[in-house]
């Protein structure tokens, strides 16, 4: 079942920004990455599909129903936390997120507690005053505390401290694993690779690609980088070896090569007839992958617009 649909969705701020023809399926219990540099469209595409936005052109759906006619409706069934969080001006933290549950209709604040305990939240201050953390640790508790199927997460581990980033991605592990539909924009390859299902990479509002982690964690290839003792050995190999050569670092009589599964054992016996300094597995992940894609655009475009910091 698709929960959220987006089919030729524009939104054009002028001068490059905002999104442009978007179109994206989220499955029903699909954790879905989004990765891209600051103002290349994440933030557009998240308010897009909770209807804080209108589309110029193209239609999204959240649950079959137009988010910008039934915004208040979906926020009740949505989980989200913002990009730029700000709070009503209340006295204090507590007072927040009793509104927050009156708003929401909630009863039962044992979930809320239970998320103020895990991430160590002292609700007693006026929110207005917290650290950038402890804003971000509050804005997690009011998109979690309603138990929402639909969590909308737009760079959530800014400003958490690296245990209390673990903390945040252990419960979104959770909520995955209860068979919530999760959206989670990131600029970190790490904490999108390891719990998402696919993971869209969008540049200058274009979403150039999306990836099957499934399919990146079993590839039928490996790579591997090798290291040569002598130059001469170094331009043998270039001169004769039929392997995938996708990398020359001629300074340091180095190769690196995609060899598939099927040619392995033959790789290594012709590599072992070389005076080699060391032969490793260099890892391929989803930051390799998007690489080499964006390296695929760029050449399919035929200029140089597109902006490289997201794989750096």
């Amino acid at each position: 079942m698709k929960v959220i649909q987006m089919e030729d969705v524009t939104k054009d701020y002028g001068n490059g920004k905002g999104i442009f023809n978007i179109s994206l399926d989220i499955e029903e219990g699909e954790m879905f990455g989004y990765v891209g540099t600051n103002g290349a469209g994440k933030t557009t595409t998240l308010r897009s599909i909770l209807g804080f936005i209108k589309p110029e052109n193209g239609k999204v759906r959240v649950n079959g129903i137009d988010p910008w006619d039934n915004g208040e409706k979906l926020m009740r069934e949505i989980g989200y936390i913002p990009g730029e969080i700000a709070f009503p001006d209340l006295r204090s933290g507590e007072e927040v997120l009793r509104s927050q549950a009156e708003f929401l209709g909630i009863k039962d604040l044992s979930r809320a507690n239970d998320l103020i305990e895990r991430l160590q939240l002292d609700i007693r201050g006026n929110p207005r005053r917290f650290s950038k953390g402890m804003k971000q640790k509050m804005a997690i508790v009011m998109a979690l505390m309603h138990d929402p199927k639909i969590l909308l997460f737009d760079e959530p581990t800014t400003g958490l401290d690296p245990l209390m980033r673990d903390s945040f991605m252990q419960i979104v592990k959770e909520e995955h694993g209860k068979g919530k539909t999760i959206i989670m924009s990131s600029h970190m390859f790490d904490e999108l690779e390891e719990y998402s299902d696919r993971v869209g990479l969008i540049v200058n509002g274009k979403i150039i690609d999306i990836a099957d982690l499934d399919e990146i964690r079993n590839t039928s290839f490996r790579i591997y980088k090798v290291e040569f003792k002598k130059e001469e050995g170094f331009k043998k190999f270039l001169c004769n070896s039929k392997a995938n050569i996708i990398r020359e670092q001629t300074q340091y009589n180095q190769v690196t090569v995609r060899i598939d599964m099927n040619d392995l054992s033959s790789f290594m016996k012709e590599v072992g007839t070389y005076d080699i300094r060391y032969i490793r597995e260099v890892k391929y992940n989803l930051e390799s992958y998007f690489e080499e894609h964006l390296g695929l655009f760029e050449e399919k475009a035929g200029n140089g617009n597109v902006d490289k910091q997201i794989i750096i």
